[in-house]
């Protein structure tokens, strides 16, 4: 197994580009004056966004390999682990990095909802598509940071710093909400394909085998990350796949609770359900009854 390099702080990845630190827990690098990635694997410490503005070599980021294309953002959070691939001399001929540490924006209010922006948890297949006019907002935001970052300290650095990088990923949620809409990718019939893998689950034995389908292996059916996949559907319905899934457990046990020869703790586990409490708990939140007085009003 290929040694996992740990890029722990900003100056260590400074240092490994060739470029200079202008502050301690940040770095805005023009990636067309940076030294290559080497071909290792690393595991970063450190947020990391890179803009690529042109086609370039094969990045493997978990376990999947993706030869980025023009006008790309994709994001990395500590504790990921990206991989540079061997033989590839292309990497990076071009583009910006944004780097920064999870110190920088303690005690802001970017860092009190750093975890809403669920892009940074996205497969590199899912990464941003940028149009000209949104990579010329992308660029003129690290443009700002890069300002700060050149600055002398003051009691107003970290503020504005973490406000304009707060601002950026507000204007990525924006991105990819454009994204999730116009671009016509194999995310098209999300929904559809969504509801066929939940009509075959309960035409099967796996309620019985597995318990409820989760938001997770549903996610992995469609080959999508859990967050893209949660993004999509809360875009394109308006609920999360969580309640999805629940309302069509609830609509398949309205059917089965007519099977009077069962009971309702039998039909409970039929559905996936651990404990017939549980499934009872769910039905009259969702109905306004229990399963047994929906049973005997019908």
């Amino acid at each position: 197994m290929d040694e996992i390099i740990k890029l722990d702080n900003v100056t260590a990845y400074n240092k490994m580009r060739g470029v200079e630190t202008m502050h301690p827990l940040i770095s805005v690098l023009d990636l067309s004056k940076a030294k290559p990635m080497p071909a290792q694997t690393f595991h970063f410490g450190l947020y990391a966004i890179y803009l690529k503005e042109l086609k370039c070599g094969e990045l493997k980021y978990g376990r999947n390999n993706y030869d980025f294309q023009e006008g790309t953002l994709v994001f990395v959070a500590p504790g990921q682990v990206m991989g540079i691939q061997p033989n590839v001399t292309t990497f990076e001929p071009k583009g910006w990095a944004l780097l920064f540490h999870p110190d920088l924006i303690k005690g802001t209010a970017l860092g009190k909802h750093i975890q809403d922006y669920s892009f940074f948890s996205y497969d590199v297949n899912e990464a941003l598509h940028l149009s000209e006019k949104e990579r010329q907002i992308v660029l003129d935001c690290f443009a700002k940071v890069q300002y700060e970052m050149e600055r002398s300290i003051d009691k107003h650095s970290k503020t504005l710093i973490a406000s304009n990088i707060e601002l950026f990923l507000n204007y990525c949620t924006r991105f990819y909400d454009r994204q999730f809409i116009t671009r016509d990718n194999p995310n098209k019939g999300i929904l559809e394909r969504f509801e066929h893998i939940l009509n075959d689950y309960y035409s099967s034995d796996k309620p019985l085998n597995i318990g409820l389908p989760s938001v997770s292996w549903c996610a992995d059916e469609l080959n999508l990350s859990t967050n893209y996949f949660g993004d999509l559907i809360k875009k394109e319905i308006g609920i999360s796949a969580q309640e999805y899934i629940h309302s069509k457990v609830i609509d398949i046990a309205k059917e089965r609770i007519f099977e009077i020869d069962k009971s309702i703790g039998e039909i409970a586990y039929e559905l996936g359900f651990k404990y017939p409490q549980h499934f009872t708990r769910l039905f009259k939140q969702k109905v306004g009854m229990s399963p047994l007085e929906y049973r005997n009003l019908n």
